[in-house]
């Protein structure tokens, strides 16, 4: 358009020039040229702004398709990811539990023998469940299906009793403790035993055989705050509010070693949130991590 307003001009101009009309005067030519100039300019003007915001509305347009196909196939990749690492977790419990239910079957074992493998394989089933009732759990906070029965509780006894779960299961871990006595909530048992679980597993999870575990739990007049502590690599600043997200993972997936669906922490979240609580994640000095939960009470 702005050569077609080029071209017009040139034309009207040259018209101008070779017009034969005997009223025509060098004023009147000079007005006329000077209105064909200015309106060419207008034109011009007009033609460059239109086309300069067609063009950032492609610009504009195209970064948005940009980022939902990128936030897409992000999603869709951590999907993927999802579902290879839930179809591990669930075969490793399984094939155990399996082969040890086999081996007891087939052989005559010695007593010690028989308790070790049916403390493994009750061990191996208590994380199967744990990883079922995360999953069924957080698809039904996610669509609205669950219905949370709130009632009075002690959150102080709650705490010790995963404590001492946990204590059973790992007997070569170290548990440390601060727990002040009747932290009453108000909230869903079930949900708040979870809560506590997933954060105590990632701290064993991601921290030393040889480091302990830290339970802190505190009462003030604005609520209750939660902390588990651990010793291990700790979490980068630029990854703090990402490890609460859905299906999210520190780390390539191809390189990882440690064990998870990345269901955890986005499933402590969204506890915290259904209880009016908060949580985050600070650095444990000298090293590892601080998740933090606080009931507002």
């Amino acid at each position: 358009m702005n050569n077609q307003n080029t071209a017009m001009r040139n034309f009207e101009a040259s018209s101008l020039q070779t017009r034969t009309d005997s009223v025509t005067t060098p004023v009147l030519y000079q007005k006329e040229l000077k209105k064909i100039n200015a309106d060419y300019k207008t034109n011009k003007s007009k033609y460059l702004g239109e086309g300069s915001i067609f063009f950032l509305l492609i610009l504009v347009g195209a970064a948005f398709v940009y980022r939902s196909v990128r936030r897409q196939f992000k999603m869709q990749q951590q999907q993927q990811n999802f579902m290879m690492a839930v179809t591990h977790e669930l075969k490793t419990p399984i094939s155990v539990a399996r082969l040890n239910l086999e081996t007891l079957q087939k052989y005559t074992l010695d007593p010690e023998k028989q308790k070790k493998l049916i403390r493994t394989t009750l061990d191996e089933t208590a994380r199967l469940n744990f990883l079922t009732n995360n999953i069924l759990i957080a698809s039904q906070l996610e669509g609205g299906g669950y219905k949370s029965p709130k009632e009075e509780m002690d959150l102080s006894t709650l705490l010790k009793d995963c404590i001492q779960d946990f204590r059973n299961r790992f007997p070569d871990r170290t548990f440390k403790e601060e727990i002040e006595e009747d932290a009453d909530v108000k909230g869903d048992a079930l949900l708040l035993q979870m809560l506590i679980n997933n954060l105590l597993a990632n701290a064993i999870k991601y921290s030393p055989k040889e480091s302990p575990v830290t339970a802190t739990l505190k009462k003030y007049r604005s609520g209750i705050e939660l902390q588990i502590r651990d010793e291990g690599p700790g979490i980068a600043d630029n990854e703090k509010k990402k490890v609460f997200t859905k299906f999210y993972r520190i780390g390539n997936e191809s390189t990882r070693k440690t064990q998870g669906t990345g269901l955890g922490l986005y499933l402590c979240q969204k506890i915290a949130r259904a209880h009016n609580g908060d949580i985050s994640v600070t650095n444990n000095e000298p090293c590892g991590s601080n998740f933090v939960v606080i009931f507002k009470v």
